[in-house]
């Protein structure tokens, strides 16, 4: 079992200062360059700077203790309790993992757990079985949960992971999308998006279902009216309205949107420029949260499975830690079109 005294020795530090570093001690300065260093000497080595987590490992002989807690690490910079897509997921998985005796020891989201002391404290500390991971949480993030022995992870929308994965089919239902605005007559389609696993927007599915639509119909792309927003709302709107305010470039008569809190701010910019939705531009989304039947017009939108999302992703971690799912699955819920009166205009 790894050391204070190995991980300082393979640094170049004294112990003191390593354990100050694992213990996130601020009371003495420390260079931040030695700190990133004893951070990657506790990954490389796989050091548990926990005592009693410590001891735990070592009585291990075969299956492990099991503490009934769960952790939650959600893609981004912050968390709102009534985020409208992630709170339904959150919120289901919470209630199946309690109804079977688990609790849910933190929820912390990717850029909070870029701290190094953070992330080991939730994992080492708190002692949970398991993690769900919600979105892109960067591959060092996930490349220590992997490192960490008997901790059981599932992942919802965790593209290009090796772990189980609950979702649906962010292709097939962007696709169905812009072929709903094909089938109207559409054949000026614009994205409103972000990126996907890679930080590139040609590694996002929804942006590859709109792609797959378009050139099924045989329409090129208009580059103008692609637009990566970073998953910011505030860019979506003042993209879209700079976008329509120019006179070099045609505007479409269409735009596909690869989420409803960036379509929603898109919408304003629309109504802004003084155009009517959908007569000069109809709008289809994707995730259907709450708002989006209560938009002027209602926003139609593909419904993605929210609470049904979470409790399957809590029943298969539950069935992993009782060993009775052991190998490396993919489940894809269905997904629904729902056409409202954003995009209820036939142009044929």
């Amino acid at each position: 079992m790894p050391t204070l005294k190995d991980i300082a020795d393979l640094v170049g530090v004294s112990i003191s200062t390593a354990s100050r570093v694992v213990r996130n001690d601020t009371s003495r300065h420390i260079n931040p360059e030695t700190r990133a260093k004893v951070w990657e000497a506790v990954r490389q080595l796989d050091y548990t700077p926990n005592e009693s987590a410590r001891h735990l490992v070592n009585k291990q002989k075969g299956a492990k203790r099991q503490t009934k807690q769960i952790g939650c690490i959600i893609q981004g910079a912050r968390l709102n309790d009534d985020h409208p897509y992630y709170s339904p997921i959150i919120t289901s998985f919470t209630k199946k993992i309690l109804e079977s005796g688990y609790s849910l020891a933190f929820i912390h989201t990717s850029d909070e757990l870029s701290d190094d002391a953070l992330l080991h404290r939730c994992i080492h500390e708190t002692q949970v079985d398991g993690v769900i991971i919600v979105g892109e949480v960067g591959p060092a993030i996930l490349a220590y949960l992997q490192k960490v022995e008997d901790l059981t992870l599932i992942g919802i929308c965790t593209i290009g992971t090796e772990i189980t994965m609950v979702d649906y089919d962010r292709i097939h239902a962007a696709k169905s999308a812009v072929d709903h605005l094909l089938a109207q007559g559409h054949r000026s389609i614009g994205f409103v998006g972000g990126p996907g696993h890679t930080g590139e927007l040609n590694s996002e599915e929804r942006f590859q279902g709109y792609k797959f639509a378009m050139y099924d119909a045989g329409i090129p792309l208009n580059k103008d009216w692609v637009i990566d927003t970073r998953w910011e709302i505030d860019r979506s709107y003042e993209y879209v309205k700079e976008q329509l305010n120019r006179s070099d470039i045609e505007r479409p008569t269409a735009i596909f949107s690869a989420s409803d809190q960036l379509a929603i701010p898109a919408m304003r910019a629309v109504f802004e420029s003084n155009l009517r939705i959908p007569e000069d531009i109809a709008l289809i989304s994707m995730d259907n949260i709450d708002f989006a039947q209560y938009t002027t017009p209602p926003l139609s939108s593909v419904h993605v499975p929210k609470v049904e999302i979470g409790m399957t992703a809590a029943a298969t971690l539950l069935d992993m830690l009782r060993g009775e799912q052991l190998t490396l699955s993919k489940v894809l819920l269905p997904h629904k079109l729902i056409v409202r009166q954003s995009s209820m205009f036939d142009r044929n």
